[in-house]
């Protein structure tokens, strides 16, 4: 897999996308965000049924052509290859990353939780292209009850696991907070608030993407 990683990954929470004008509301977000210069974005959904996010799925990969970002899905390894998508986050109460990449094979992206206050044993022996970490800071998008690592944690994080994982911070990190976590070691910053309840997402991430050149 010879993906590159961006220095930020927006992950859509289901949470934010409104109820009336779903569809037409994806459409346009997922077109602004591509023509914005998004490479990597994970959908995230819950709580929705089945077919909520089979549809919210379908818009998104039609606005974010193929070629140009790679999508990756929640949890859901049994739908990533029926949505056409390019990978799956799995974590603790999922299919493992073992699992996710026996199903998916080899070309697809996959992601899992990589640790806290420590690395979770063995987690870098896995077949994983990413390994997240956090929570950095407190966080309103994702329910948890790990304690926050601040930045410390992620520096402490990095050294554990020395110069090649790709480490993917995650939770509460604003545009002010961004460059601290990544100087601290991290390889990308994920966001999610910070980007998607702001008016414009697309020009906010233009915004991320200029003062962390």
């Amino acid at each position: 897999m010879s993906f590159s990683f961006p220095k930020v990954y927006p992950i859509l929470d289901a949470s934010i996308i409104p109820t009336t004008g779903r569809a037409e509301f994806l459409r346009r977000l997922g077109g602004s965000l591509a023509e914005a210069g998004v490479t990597l974005l994970e959908y995230r959904n819950k709580t929705g049924h089945y077919t909520e996010l089979l549809a919210d799925a379908a818009v998104l990969r039609a606005a974010m052509p193929a070629g140009r970002v790679k999508l990756i899905l929640d949890d859901r390894v049994d739908l990533v290859e029926q949505v056409g998508f390019d990978g799956v986050h799995v974590d603790s109460g999922d299919a493992t990353p073992a699992e996710a990449r026996r199903l998916l094979g080899p070309e697809r992206i996959i992601g899992t939780f990589g640790g806290g206050d420590a690395l979770v044993p063995g987690i870098l022996n896995c077949p994983a292209d990413y390994f997240s970490i956090g929570p950095v800071f407190p966080t309103r998008t994702k329910q948890t009850s790990k304690p926050r690592i601040g930045v410390e944690g992620v520096r402490r994080l990095r050294a554990e696991a020395g110069p090649g994982p790709v480490l993917v911070a995650v939770a509460g990190i604003t545009l002010a907070t961004a460059p601290a976590v990544l100087a601290a070691g991290a390889s990308v910053v994920a966001v999610s608030e910070a980007l998607f309840r702001q008016p414009d997402p697309a020009a906010e991430f233009r915004r991320w993407i200029a003062e962390l050149k």
